[in-house]
């Protein structure tokens, strides 16, 4: 295990959710461009903006991941050689991607570019590992159904320079590895084309054959029963253990979530991963840095198939989100004794509020004062996007983010 090269990869569906992940220490972030993405409702890059996000990560030490990990019908092949152009242009330093013809027209197109085998390839085990590495590949991304067992295993019987990647941490797919016809079958979304419409998380009933209408709950409760949805990963905990059985990079899901969201989880990594690697026979999380992942938009938590059976991985009553806190402004500048931010949600005078910055614990602060942008005392802020400022006693850097308790 060389700790030096672990690395904490982020998810952008654009470029605001792009610099969040680099703001908040990210060692590399993927994303995805306007073709070929597993995620078709995020804006995602076009190649202009792709070369503009591969300079400034680059500029910050940062690499980038462009995903073509669909599985493309005959009439989208054409096409992949422009997307091969641009990426190539771009500089991105891999390509992810699940479909074989697909990884053969990368090595075509431009036979320099490193590529990363998607969790969509479903690896399993070391001779697919092993067989993909002799095909060219840099990098497997594991199923999400494997145990920390199976993927030491997988590391013993791989050579040194393949990189092994798995999920740590966000929304689960109840089919294997994200390979589901559910959304095709019933709303002719295609999860496999990056439109899936996610009806593993509707409620269901029964319905007996002969009584057309009447509807009966598979579970017994007034609601139906959501028995298709899966409670979200969170291995923030564990990284030591992961590490330990030959992980080197910790995949973040989310590239159709916010910027917080991506700003909170990649910190909270970031920071569980700096501590890991400063002593890493003694990892021990302080609760803090546990209970940032709880404070953005989540399901209830669990850790997968990473230690056996998943056995409380699946939540019945309902498919909602755990969201308690809300992100009311954004730091723009910092000086004379003042924050000046951009409003997001509306807060009053006297309300209790979090700052968080990169690699720091939060501040708890009383908003004595709200300006707005004109140096007049207001009550409040809530007008969308209003620039405003408020005194406060210490710096914090332009990103940071102003959050309140619901």
């Amino acid at each position: 295990m060389d700790i030096n090269n672990l690395e904490v990869l982020a998810p952008a569906g654009d470029y605001e959710r792009f610099t969040a992940a680099l703001d908040y220490g990210a060692d590399a972030v993927y994303l995805g461009g306007q073709a070929f993405s597993m995620r078709a409702a995020p804006q995602n890059f076009t190649h202009e903006t792709l070369k503009s996000a591969v300079e400034e990560a680059h500029a910050r030490g940062v690499r980038v991941y462009l995903t073509c990990n669909t599985l493309p019908r005959n009439d989208e092949i054409p096409h992949f050689e422009q997307f091969m152009e641009e990426a190539s242009d771009s500089k991105v330093d891999a390509v992810i991607t699940a479909d074989l013809g697909l990884m053969s027209l990368v090595k075509k197109y431009d036979p320099n570019m490193e590529i990363h085998m998607s969790t969509q390839t479903g690896i399993v085990n070391y001779a697919s590992a092993n067989e993909l590495y002799n095909m060219g590949a840099k990098r497997v991304v594991l199923a999400r159904e494997l145990s920390v067992e199976e993927i030491a295993e997988i590391r013993a019987k791989t050579p040194k320079d393949l990189d092994i990647e798995v999920f740590v941490h966000g929304a689960m797919c109840m089919s294997f590895s994200g390979r589901c016809l559910l959304s095709a079958y019933l709303t002719n979304r295609d999860a496999n084309r990056g439109e899936c419409a996610q009806p593993c998380r509707w409620g269901y009933y029964l319905m007996e054959e002969k009584r057309e209408g009447e509807y009966y709950p598979i579970y017994e409760d007034e609601k139906g029963s959501y028995i298709l949805n899966a409670k979200d990963m969170c291995m923030i905990d564990h990284i030591d253990d992961l590490a330990k059985a030959g992980v080197m990079s910790f995949k973040i899901e989310g590239r159709a979530k916010s910027s917080y969201y991506v700003s909170i989880v990649t910190n909270a990594y970031r920071m569980a991963m700096d501590i890991f690697k400063s002593d890493p026979d003694n990892f021990k999380l302080p609760d803090w840095i546990r209970d940032e992942v709880f404070k953005v938009s989540h399901r209830q938590y669990c850790t997968g198939f990473f230690y056996g059976h998943p056995k409380e991985s699946q939540y019945y009553e309902n498919s909602g989100y755990i969201r308690e806190y809300d992100v009311v402004a954004i730091v723009d500048e910092c000086k004379d004794g003042r924050i000046y931010a951009t409003q997001r949600n509306r807060f009053m005078k006297g309300d209790e509020v979090e700052i968080i910055s990169p690699k720091t614990h939060f501040d708890t602060m009383r908003v004595n004062e709200i300006y707005n942008e004109d140096n007049e005392l207001i009550e409040n802020a809530n007008k969308a996007m209003m620039k405003l400022s408020l005194p406060c006693e210490r710096f914090y850097p332009k990103g940071s983010i102003i959050r309140m308790k619901k």
